[in-house]
């Protein structure tokens, strides 16, 4: 069997109901596929997102900003408490093999930046900002499929 693949749905802390659908759904999609979800592990875009995934029966994992896991999203499969702060953005974008970018503003801005950076595939879904190497999706299964394809998978 392969090595799954990881795929990090980074997103705001504070979400409207919308926004979490769409990530929800993105998290669906990321565990039909087999792929292991990676997260920031809090809440808005984080936990809709492993929720999804954990309702399609998929592995979560949330690198946490804090010293513990006491205000970790109930949504994880694993968490894991770094005491990085926001330099915890570094760890998810090395961590994951391609990201997906469900709305966001600055966290997810540095997060996005640093994986295209390093040369990870980053998929926008309703993301407000553009950068170079940002490909856009229409839908959370498109944001899904490209990041995977981006992988060869």
């Amino acid at each position: 069997m392969p090595d799954p693949i990881y795929l990090a749905v980074i997103g705001g802390g504070e979400v409207n109901a919308e926004l979490a659908a769409l990530a929800r759904e993105v998290g669906r999609e990321v565990a039909r596929r087999g792929a292991v979800l990676l997260c920031g592990g809090l809440g808005g875009v984080m936990a809709a997102a492993a929720r999804g995934a954990q309702e399609e029966g998929g592995v979560t994992i949330g690198i946490l900003p804090y010293a513990d896991r006491s205000r970790a999203n109930p949504y994880l499969t694993y968490s894991l408490p770094t005491n990085l702060g926001h330099a915890r953005n570094v760890l998810i974008a090395h961590a994951a093999d391609a990201l997906i970018a469900v709305d966001g503003a600055h966290g997810t801005i540095s997060e996005a930046a640093i994986a295209l950076k390093i040369g990870k595939p980053v998929i926008g879904l309703r993301v407000p900002w553009n950068m170079p190497g940002l490909r856009n999706a229409v839908s959370p299964g498109a944001a899904v499929a490209a990041a995977m394809e981006a992988l060869g998978r």
